[in-house]
């Protein structure tokens, strides 16, 4: 078979409709072979003797979609100088849009002999590793468009697409843990009214399950080691080979709901690994360019993500590869974002973190990717690397110093108060300064990694002896507290102040100023039994229960009413940050007031007291200091709320004066309230009782002084 000289780009394998582009970088290659299976695994090799700026490529006619192919690339292999190109591994497509079957670990993947680490392994890995797919571009979107949710009226849902609908009694079976599941009518009637605007999936680009975790009969569930950045997990289709057509309609149901769908993409590694990994794909490709190699010892890999390699982002055509990927699942996918796993590694041009490094300069130019929702973690594991609050002025960041506040305050721990306060409205002292707003903070109190809220808690130590590793895995800093009795009980006191506990977390986070995160099945009680990091634990421990949402429907109904009480008010959603000061000349009032219990105005040494687990905050909604799409100046409600973390009743003195006459409580957590129109009022300056362990919030009833 001989190829049509083609064209260089587009990079992977572009189907015209009547035959296909084929076209790999490679800067190192010395021959790059196209190999075309059928489906009996007979292999035709095409030589690629074409090559533009490092490109090899070439066109087939009358190959089209479902053609399966990889490449062999031939090339110097010397491991000690970084150069591992072996024709004799079947290398997966870097640009491929689709993937057909899995990896079996067969030895024939390692390049390496396993009794001598020196000695070559020229095995033939083919059919051992999952056949590239040529994919057909077209799709009926119909009257498909992105719901463009403003990030001030943004809550995120993040979920793990098999585990969200494994267990659902509505999703018919056959759909269950696909693409087609989290699309299901019935899914789609409860995020709506659970009142989340966005879906966080957890990675769903093509992944491996690691050696070590099959040889345990365990598997990678989370998803963060991607081998396919254009490719949706073929494991998620309903039928062989649709990954590509199931992804595209689950979008397009969520967007008919008005349900933007935000994608946790892992640019950081591959599931290559270190040096002792298998070659799969870029390794085989073109080592040097894709990964971060060691400067004295290219042998070795540059390891900022714990898990063996880091890509090179310092690399230009390793830059075009996430660029072009980006693009892609925004034009042709129709997400609408992103949360960038370990992002500070992208960062990395060289050793220190920069956050005007070359990704984030082109992420800023690019007409398309700069236009989406852009999350990042702001960690990595290397040194230096915790840059919370320091990512450009585009971006916004899951906040850890929100969730560790959070969880600090709320299970006692003294003089967090001021802390307390900034986490609450937007934490200025991060993101005001690089002229960011409230809505820079991705606010969370939970989160895949980690003891899902139930179990916050409800444990005091972590529990994975289900991982298989001796309990060496996952974090040992949790800020939980099991409120009196580790793990499951009866004790009716126990299980009350847990529950009240999880409300206090639920309604800081729904009504801090930011965007707020919720966890899937948070708000039915999901629990992994003590188990802080289930990223190998693809069955029920982390699974969502929903025979909880039957059992905890009190606590179902209290979260939803939070999302619709935070929608209907906007001064718990506000665009810009408090200044501490009224928005005109003139005005009595201040945007915010901080208070004591005792309803006197907080002083500086207040803020220091070694008591510190009450605090109350006027919100001015009146003073909000927005326009809405129309330009009309945005007003609203305004409200105190009051914060007591003690383990005992505090009396609670009602502000007066210019704040207010009367005032009425619309949320309370002590009993499970949250009332969308005010109920019985209070006066101001009378003094009425702030239950232990929990947040109430009161509307002001009538204007100041009325």
């Amino acid at each position: 078979m001989r190829p049509w000289p083609g064209r260089a780009y587009p990079l992977g394998a572009t189907y015209d409709g009547t035959g296909t582009n084929f076209a790999l970088f490679s800067e190192v290659a010395e021959r790059v072979e196209l190999c075309l299976f059928d489906e009996a695994g007979t292999e035709t090799r095409v030589r690629l003797d074409e090559v533009d700026g490092f490109v090899h490529h070439g066109y087939l006619p009358g190959v089209g979609p479902g053609q399966r192919y990889g490449y062999r690339v031939h090339g110097p292999c010397d491991p000690e100088q970084g150069l591992r190109c072996n024709p004799n591994k079947l290398l997966m497509d870097p640009y491929a849009k689709a993937f057909s079957h899995g990896i079996d670990w067969d030895d024939s993947l390692f390049a390496y002999d396993f009794d001598d680490h020196t000695q070559p392994n020229d095995a033939d890995s083919a059919g051992h590793v999952p056949y590239s797919l040529v994919t057909n571009p077209y799709f009926d979107w119909a009257n498909d468009r992105p719901p463009r949710t403003p990030y001030h009226e943004t809550v995120v849902y993040e979920t793990h697409l098999k585990g969200m609908t494994m267990t659902h009694p509505g999703v018919p079976e056959d759909l269950r843990g696909t693409y087609g599941g989290l699309a299901h009518p019935s899914v789609i009637a409860y995020l709506r009214e659970l009142g989340v605007t966005a879906v966080e999936l957890l990675p769903v680009h093509q992944f491996v399950t690691d050696h070590y975790l099959v040889e345990k009969g365990l598997k990678n569930y989370w998803g963060y080691n991607t081998l396919g950045f254009f490719a949706p997990h073929d494991a998620y289709a309903a039928t062989p080979g649709q990954q590509v057509q199931e992804f595209k309609g689950m979008v397009r149901a969520l967007h008919e709901a008005g349900i933007e769908v935000i994608l946790d993409v892992v640019y950081n590694h591959t599931a290559e690994g270190n040096h002792l990994g298998p070659t799969l794909s870029m390794r085989g490709i073109d080592n040097q360019a894709y990964y971060r190699l060691v400067d004295d010892d290219p042998q070795h890999y540059m390891d900022y993500t714990g898990t063996g390699n880091s890509l090179n982002v310092g690399h230009p055509h390793t830059l075009q590869l996430i660029m072009d990927s980006l693009r892609y699942w925004v034009t042709e996918m129709h997400v609408d974002g992103f949360r960038f796993d370990l992002a500070s590694t992208l960062a990395r041009e060289f050793y220190d973190v920069d956050r005007l490094s070359a990704f984030f300069e082109l992420v800023q130019q690019d007409p398309i990717v700069s236009q989406v929702k852009l999350i990042a973690e702001p960690w990595d594991v290397g040194p230096g690397g915790y840059q919370v609050g320091n990512f450009p002025p585009q971006w916004t960041e899951w906040n850890g110093q929100y969730r560790d506040t959070v969880r600090d305050f709320w299970r006692g721990e003294p003089a967090t108060l001021g802390e307390f306060a900034s986490r609450l409205t937007g934490s200025s002292d991060l993101y005001q300064d690089n002229g960011r707003r409230p809505y820079a903070s991705i606010n969370f109190v939970t989160a895949h990694d980690g003891f899902t809220l139930a179990d916050l808690v409800s444990y005091n130590e972590k529990h994975n002896e289900a991982n298989g590793e001796e309990g060496r895995d996952g974090a040992d800093d949790n800020r939980s507290w099991n409120c009196g009795v580790e793990g499951p009980t009866d004790d009716p006191e126990v299980l009350e102040l847990r529950g009240r506990q999880s409300r206090n977390l639920l309604a800081t986070m729904l009504l801090s100023q930011g965007v707020p995160m919720l966890l899937h099945g948070d708000e039915m009680g999901r629990t992994q039994g003590g188990n802080n990091n289930v990223y190998c634990q693809d069955n029920e421990i982390a699974w969502v229960d929903w025979a909880k949402a039957r059992d905890n429907e009190d606590l179902l109904e209290f979260t939803q009413g939070l999302t619709k009480f935070r929608r209907r008010h906007p001064v718990f959603r506000r665009r810009r940050f408090f200044q501490g000061k009224p928005i005109r000349s003139g005005d009595e009032l201040r945007d915010i007031a901080w208070f004591t219990p005792a309803g006197e105005e907080m002083k500086a040494q207040n803020w220091d007291d070694d008591f510190g687990k009450a605090i109350v905050v006027f919100l001015n909604g009146d003073a909000i200091a927005d326009l809405d799409a129309r330009g009309i100046r945005v007003v609203d409600d305004s409200f105190l709320m009051a914060f007591n973390a003690h383990f005992e009743d505090i009396d609670l003195t009602l502000p007066d004066g210019p704040y207010g006459n009367a005032w009425a409580v619309v949320v309370d957590t002590s009993t499970g309230l949250v009332r969308h129109k005010p109920g019985e009022t209070l006066e101001a300056g009378t003094t009425t009782t702030l239950p232990a362990r929990s947040l109430v919030v009161l509307q002001r009833v009538g204007g100041a002084g009325s």
